[in-house]
Parts: structure tokens; sequence; C-alpha cells
């Protein structure tokens, strides 16, 4: 994990001074409104429906036990004792007050946390695999790049006040884990006849018009990581639309200009860039990627005889540690290592929400079991990547006591969402319930296990931060005339078959949703081929029409059909 040095931690101090002088004068009444949001907007502030929501910035979605322990202290402190996890993999916090947001801000950076560029029209948090360094599919582990580009674009004066926010994502692996073509530039860093390169994909987006990114390079060299960033941003700070705020992006310029025109200009500019004298300053040296490569170095892993151990010993006697063994655990690498994903999808809780006590809880489990660091997902779960499998055990018991070993990775209840209208000021309908609705429909781990797996997604407006566009079942809140409506989508997907889905018809009501999700997944269990075939398979056999014939259907009695209920039953 990349430390912050003396210039970082220093940078971070002024920082968060300079914001404690900007609150204080706007809190005087010395700066307005709109001068204020500038500024608060680029340290992570947002003006929400309650109150302000606080994003706390989490790079390609690593932390240490050390900043766990911090987090269950500030949202005690400054919040209501709990913060989300997003598609981003960052935090936010709902419900700080203004005035406190410097102290709060001040306690992150003691531990290497910090809110800037966390929002506004600039370049946000990068994203990566949260398998990396520890997927056996990975070819290269992209996170030193992933730092080494987060420090060139971190408060860079050029790309400050870009047209419109600007974001990318990161992976090194055969297996698209990240959602990186939903990013407006995705970074997949591989290896060619040895070498190590990258191939870009740039004009991904979701909210209004959701796009999937279009490769503009099959093979930049290793060298070449902030030239050619560099020269996709200068192009979208030079041809993106200033005019229009739901035209701003750079998908758009893409859109209009087509993928030929748009690569001949970024080429253009990778050119110009990289014959200039800036273009020298800007190539990594072998000693630059190998001096970044030393902060993600292999933790101090036990021979596999100390740390292999059959965890079937346990599963025979507790089937309780059996289902979370089946779901939430994942091969490693590592001979005797395996990976534990941690559900923050447990009944009644809100997608993504972690309370203070969990916090405190995941610091104890990932400092005992996974050498001190977590992950968070684009999911909105969270992993322990480096866990011994004679661990297992003893951490399936820490998570369950903090309620975080629910086994339902990958499964219907396993729901992505943004908060909605219960905290956001700009969702059209709430998601939360609906999460709850959803989840009470499929509150057996038998009916879960019969559906298989399958990604049901939710946003509460347009913007689509809980990604609706790319769920095999998305959900978009829309308002009808001051009433709560969902539009439903098929067929999305965010993965190496990445694709946007295709909305059914017309919206359902609130009352209408929960059980027009269970119709759909229903109709999949009748249309499917056999136990094998997965939903998203099921549908791109298909097609639209059967599934579009059962959403609308009246109202069924009786559950998930014959085969579920009686698994239910059992």
């Amino acid at each position: 994990m990349y430390r912050y040095d003396e210039i970082d931690r220093e940078l971070l101090r002024q920082r968060t001074e300079q914001f404690r002088d900007q609150t204080r004068r706007f809190l005087a009444g010395e700066l307005s409104e709109e001068d204020f949001r500038q500024l608060r907007l680029r340290n992570g502030l947002y003006q929400q429906r309650h109150a302000p929501m606080l994003r706390i910035s989490v790079p390609y979605g690593l932390l240490d036990s050390a900043q766990l322990r911090r987090m269950a202290h500030v949202v005690r402190k400054y919040d209501k004792g709990y913060g989300h996890f997003t598609t981003r993999q960052n935090i936010q916090l709902n419900w700080p007050q203004l005035a406190r947001v410097p102290d709060l801000l001040a306690e992150l950076a003691e531990v290497q946390l910090h809110s800037i560029q966390a929002c506004g029209n600039d370049t946000r948090n990068i994203t990566c695999d949260y398998l990396a360094g520890a997927a056996g599919d990975e070819s290269v582990d992209p996170r030193p790049y992933c730092e080494l580009l987060r420090q060139f674009i971190a408060l860079h004066p050029e790309f400050y006040w870009l047209p419109r926010k600007f974001k990318f994502g990161f992976t090194g692996a055969t297996v698209d884990r990240a959602a990186t073509r939903t990013n407006d530039a995705a970074v997949h860093v591989l290896r060619r006849d040895g070498a190590i390169g990258y191939r870009f994909f740039v004009g991904g987006g979701l909210g209004r018009l959701p796009m999937l990114g279009q490769e503009m390079n099959g093979f930049v060299p290793e060298s070449d990581l902030l030239l050619y960033s560099c020269a996709i941003l200068r192009t979208f700070n030079r041809f993106g639309r200033r005019d229009n705020l739901h035209k701003a992006r750079i998908k758009i310029v893409l859109r209009e200009w087509g993928a030929e025109r748009f690569r001949a200009a970024l080429e253009e500019e990778y050119a110009k860039i990289a014959a200039s004298a800036e273009g020298a300053r800007l190539k990594l040296l072998p000693e630059d990627i190998e001096r970044m490569r030393a902060h993600f170095g292999a933790p101090p892993y036990r021979p596999a005889a100390e740390a292999a151990l059959d965890p079937d010993t346990h599963a025979a006697r507790d089937p309780r540690f059996a289902a979370w063994l089946k779901r939430n655990v994942r091969p490693h690498k590592i001979p005797g290592y395996r990976v534990v994903f941690v559900s923050l999808k447990a009944p009644g809780q809100a997608p993504g929400d972690c309370t203070a006590e969990q916090f405190e809880a995941l610091a104890e489990l990932c400092d005992a079991y996974s050498f001190g660091e977590l992950r968070s997902t684009y999911d909105q779960n969270l992993v322990l990547a480096d866990v011994a499998e004679r661990d297992l055990h003893a951490l399936w018991g820490g998570l369950d006591a903090a309620k975080l070993a629910t086994p339902n990775i990958g499964l219907t209840t396993d729901i992505i969402a943004c908060p909605g209208l219960d905290f956001c000021g700009l969702a059209n309908a709430g998601t939360i319930g609906v999460t709850h609705d959803i989840y009470r429909r499929f509150d057996s781990l038998e009916a879960q296990y019969e559906v298989g797996p399958i990604r049901i997604t939710m946003s509460g407006c347009m913007n689509g931060c809980g990604h609706h566009s790319v769920g095999h079942i998305g959900i978009l809140g829309v308002d009808k005339h001051g009433e709560e409506w969902y539009q439903v989508t098929l067929g999305g997907s965010a993965g190496n078959d990445a694709a946007i889905g295709e909305r059914v018809g017309r919206a359902l009501s609130r009352n209408e949703i929960a059980g027009g999700v269970e119709r759909l997944i229903r109709a999949y269990l009748e249309l499917r081929s056999d136990e094998e075939e997965t939903f998203i398979e099921c549908y791109r056999r298909v097609g639209m029409t059967p599934f579009k014939a059962r959403l609308y259907e009246a109202e069924a009695e009786g559950g998930l059909g014959e085969e579920a209920a009686r698994l239910v039953a059992a």
C-alpha cells in the first residue's frame, strides 16, 4: 500500500487549513453560495437533501486498519454512526455539519484519507480491480500504475476545471471486475511479447445516454501512461462541451464525432506531447515504476503447509459456515490462501452501509487475518484479499458476530443501489425500501441458490450512481406527478461481456416494483435451459419478449414457482 511521505502529509495539512478558512468565510457571509460551491465540491462536499454529504476518496479501493479505526471514530463523532461505500470504492458520510467538516478532514488527513477532488468537474477517485495482487488471472498488478496516475492528476491545474467530471478505471486481469468500460477512460494493463503496456478505452459513462468505452489504442508502451492519459484529458478539455451540463461528458464528444475521428484527434495529441520537452518529462522511467511497485509488494505469506487447512472439516459440522464458504470465499493465486468477500447486504441493511462497530470489527479482523488491509469493491461490498485457509473459520466467526457474514455474494439480495430519495437531493425515487422489499421475497438462501448468479442494480435518478444501466435487472427511479415510479432494463452487464441494458416498457409503481422483479426471476427459472444457465445467459438466448410479458402480467400469488417454493419449504 502506498504510504504518504512528508510532502504528501504537508500538502494534506495545508489543503485542510485552506478549506477551514474558506468554510469560515462562507459561514461569516464573506463568500457567496456560488463561490463557496466550487470550493466545497473540490473538497468532496455536496449539499444533499437533509445535510451536507462528504465523499471520502479511497484510491483504488485500498484501506488499512488504522484508516478503518479512524472511520469508526469520525462516523461516531461527526455523523450518525455509519458510513456508506459507493460503486466508486469511496466512502460517503450523509450527516456531517458544515462547520465541523474542516475538523473531520483534519482527523482523516492524519491517516492519509482525504476528500480532494471527490466531487466537481475534475478527475475523480481512480478505481481498480479489487482482487489486484491476489487474482490468479492477473498478468500485471495495476495498483502501482493507479498510484502513478493519481499523483500526476491530483490537483493538476490543467485538469482541475474540466467540462465535466472524469473517471479512470484500471484492471490487469483477464476478467474485468472493476466495470472499467463504464468509465470515461479504462486502462487495461497487460503483457505483450514480454513487454508491459496499456490497452486504452475512452468514452464510457452511465447516467443520461449510457455508453461503454471504445478502444482507442491496443498497446501503449509502459513508459507512456502519463503521456496518453494527458492526451485524453487534453482532448476532452479542448473539445468537451461547456454549454450544456447534460452533454458535457467525453462520451458526448465521442458520440458526436464517431470513434475514428476521435481516435485520430487523440493520437495526434499523443504524438504532439511525445515529441515535446513536456513528453520527455512525463515518460515513466524504469526506476519510477520499480519505486512504486515497492509499495505494493507481496505480503509475507506463510508456506502452504502452514497456511493450508481443509475448511470442509468445519463445513461438515456447521451448515452456516458451509454456506458462507460456498458464496463468499474465492480462490487465491497463492497456495494455502483464499480471498474472502465481506457482504454489506445483510437483511434490513441499506446496501453499502457500514456502522462504526463494523469498521472497528473489520480493523481487528484484517489485522488478525489479512495483513492489515481491506479493499472496497465495485459491488459495494468489501474484500479481505489474503486469508490463510486455516484462519477461515475463525474469521467467519468474527464477521458473523459483526453481521458481516451474509452468504449472498453475487446472489439476488446482493443488490447494488445508491442512497436514493432518502438522502440524495437529486433523486426522484427511493431505493433502500425497494431493496428491502426484494430481499423479503428472497429471504431464503435456498431460493437464492436456486436463482444463482444475478446482478440487480438500482438508481434513484438518471445520474445512475447505482449503475442500473449495466444490471442484469436494472431499476431506475423516476418521478411521475410527485409519485415514485420505476423503469426496468434487462440484459446489462459490466464485465468482459459489457452491455447496456434494454428498457422493457412502462414504469412500475412503488407498490409493483418488487413483485415485478420477482416475476422476472420466476420467468427465468421457467425459461432456463438447465440449472447451469445463468439469468444473463438465458436472457441473451431467449430475448426480451417472454420476460416483458411476465413483468406486466397481473400479480400472481404464490412465490417463486413450484420448484423454488419446494426448496424454500425444505
